[in-house]
């Protein structure tokens, strides 16, 4: 008579967390609830508190887990961008949110990527007096825009745009957001091949950004890095374009 096989064990419980993850999870526990809000004023009726709450919660405990403290980033601002992230996937996963939603969404995290990559550069090299503190600001705040637009004008057909809700610009606005998305593709036209690549693809190609990393042999650390770099050059370069057109 064959034994019977022994019942499978149980899995294995993963392992408490440290205090400091704990520690890390109660700091952040308002700022969840704090963007939660944020993004649902931003969102309308589209989006509930609790669900981005829920959405939040979980970044959180993620980024509890996985931050570095030796990166010098402190923990609430490293997990912002985690955490609105988290949140701002969530919606984009509904499909029956409307074209302009759906453009907030893709402006957002646009300009997250560039506030992500400036915290970890000022963690590198911080500034060391008030004037460069100021330009800094300055310049990441124009960058942070210029991917806003970015973000928002270039979404195509690929990015959910198939099943969002038909509430599309007037005339006039429609052709305004053209003309300023000419002006873009020219700007970026002129960056070097790596920029010019990373931006095209991602934005006008409907490549996500981890893929076009990938293509071009770029870490994601890098990548986040050449991107803020292009978009900050699309930035200066408009701005000399109004310049000169004054």
């Amino acid at each position: 008579m064959v034994d019977p096989l022994p019942p499978p064990a149980p899995p294995a419980k993963p392992p408490p967390d440290s205090p400091e993850v704990l520690a890390r999870l109660e700091d952040g526990l308002d700022l969840v609830d704090l963007l939660a809000r944020q993004l649902r004023r931003q969102f309308g009726p589209y989006v509930t508190v609790e669900d981005l709450a829920s959405q939040g919660r979980e970044a959180l405990l993620a980024a509890a887990r996985s931050y570095d403290p030796d990166r010098a980033v402190p923990f609430r601002r490293w997990a912002n961008l985690r955490i609105r992230g988290a949140m701002i996937d969530s919606v984009r996963v509904n499909g029956n949110l409307p074209r302009r939603v759906y453009r907030k969404l893709r402006a957002l995290q646009a300009a997250d990527r560039v506030h992500e990559n400036a915290a970890e550069e000022q963690a590198a090299a911080p500034v060391t007096t008030d004037v460069d503190a100021d330009a800094k600001i300055g310049d990441q705040l124009g960058t942070a825009a210029m991917a806003m637009a970015i973000g928002f004008l270039s979404m195509r057909s690929g990015d959910g745009l198939e099943r969002a809700k038909d509430d599309r610009a007037t005339p006039e606005e429609a052709v305004g957001n053209a003309e300023l998305l000419a002006r873009i593709r020219e700007a970026i036209a002129e960056r070097p091949e790596a920029e010019r690549k990373l931006l095209e693809r991602h934005y006008f190609e409907d490549v996500s950004f981890e893929e076009t990393a990938r293509e071009l042999g770029l870490s994601k650390s890098w990548a986040s890095r050449l991107h803020s770099r292009a978009i900050e050059a699309v930035a200066k370069a408009m701005k000399r374009g109004r310049i000169d057109d004054a």
